[in-house]
C-alpha cells in the first residue's frame, strides 16, 4: 500500500487526512500548525518537521494549502518537496490555485523524475468530513489511475472526476465556483425580494427545494441564510481568492464573465467589512443590506 504524506491540516485538510488513516493507509504529515499535527499523529500518523521529510517518507504526497504561493513555497521553497522527491512519486495538490502555475509546477516535478496531479475539490467542510467531496483531477490519465484509490477515499468514487492534461482540474474546479456564484447570488435575491414582501422566505425555500430551482447551495447555504449561522465551512476569503484566480484566468483567455464580476464586488464587500472568516454563504448579507436592512437572517 502507499505511504502518503499530507500536507496542509486546516479545516478541510484534517478531516480529509483522517479519512486517509481510516482506510488503511500510512501518512505522514506536515503542517505549520502543531495542534492538527498532534492529532494527526494521535489517530495513527507519523509527523514530519518539513515537506522535504515528507517526501522523503511517502510514494504519494498530497498538499491542501490556501493559495498558489503555498504550494509553490510547500513544493520549491527551502526544505520543500523536490529537495527529496523520490523517483516515481506522485505529487497531488488538492488546493485551489492558478492553472497556469500549475503546469509550471508539475514540469519541475516532472524533472525530477515524479509526476504531479491537480485534483481541486469541491464540498466544503462537510463533505471533507464525511469523504464525500467532488474531487476534479488533471495531469497524465495513468498517474489518476494510480492515485484513484487514494482519492476515493476522500470523495465518493463516482464523484472521482479525471478531466485532462495538466492545470485541466483547476480549470474544472474555477468553473464549479463561477457556478456556485451565481446560485448564490440567485438565492440571496430570491430571499431579498421575499422579505421585501413580507412574504416566509423560509416557505419560499421550501418550495424551491421542489422545483428546478433546487440546489446545494439552495439547499446548505439558504439555510444559513435564514438562520444567520455562517460558521465557515468554506471560508469567505478563500472563495474570494477563488473568485479571483476566475477572473484572472476569464482575462488572460479572453473570456467575458460579467455576471462573476458582480458576485465578485459583492464578495469583495463582505471581506472588506471585516467578514473573510465567515461562511462563503455570508455573502448575500451584502444584498440582504442593500435591500435596506429589511431581509437580513431572520428577516
Amino acid at each position: 500500500m502507499e505511504v502518503i504524506g499530507f500536507i496542509g491540516l486546516g479545516i478541510m485538510g484534517k478531516p480529509m487526512a483522517l479519512n486517509l488513516i481510516k482506510a488503511g493507509y500510512s501518512l505522514v504529515v506536515q503542517s505549520r500548525s502543531r495542534k492538527p499535527v498532534d492529532e494527526l499523529v494521535a489517530a495513527g500518523a507519523t509527523a514530519a518537521a518539513t515537506p522535504a521529510e515528507v517526501a522523503q517518507a511517502a510514494t504519494i504526497v498530497i498538499t491542501m494549502v490556501p493559495d498558489t504561493p503555498d504550494v509553490e513555497l510547500v513544493l520549491t521553497g527551502a526544505n520543500g518537496v523536490l529537495d527529496r522527491l523520490k523517483p516515481g512519486t506522485i505529487v497531488i495538490d488538492m488546493s485551489t490555485i492558478s492553472p497556469e502555475a500549475t503546469k509550471r509546477l508539475a514540469a519541475a516535478i516532472a524533472g525530477k523524475g515524479g509526476s504531479m496531479l491537480d485534483a481541486p475539490v469541491s464540498g466544503g467542510e462537510i463533505g471533507a468530513k464525511n469523504a464525500t467531496l467532488t474531487i476534479m483531477v488533471g495531469g497524465d490519465q495513468a498517474t489518476f489511475e494510480r492515485a484513484r484509490p487514494v482519492l476515493s477515499c476522500m470523495g465518493k468514487p463516482e464523484s472521482v472526476t479525471y478531466i485532462g492534461e495538466s492545470g485541466a482540474g483547476q480549470v474544472a474546479k474555477l468553473c464549479n465556483q463561477i457556478c456556485i456564484g451565481g446560485a448564490l447570488a440567485g438565492v440571496a435575491e430570491a430571499f431579498a425580494l421575499a422579505a421585501s414582501l413580507g412574504i416566509d422566505r423560509a416557505r419560499v425555500r421550501q418550495a424551491l427545494l421542489g422545483g428546478f430551482a433546487a440546489s446545494k447551495v439552495l439547499e446548505v447555504h439558504g439555510n444559513r441564510m435564514l438562520t444567520g449561522d455562517y460558521k465557515p465551512g468554506f471560508f469567505v476569503r478563500l472563495y474570494q481568492k477563488d473568485l479571483r484566480l476566475v477572473n484572472e484566468t476569464a482575462m488572460a483567455n479572453n473570456v467575458a464573465i460579467p455576471a462573476t464580476a458582480i458576485v465578485t464586488q459583492f464578495v469583495n464587500a463582505l471581506v472588506a467589512s471585516g467578514g473573510g472568516e465567515l461562511d462563503c454563504a455570508a455573502a448575500a448579507e451584502v444584498w440582504f443590506r442593500l435591500a435596506d436592512g429589511k431581509t437580513g437572517a431572520g428577516g
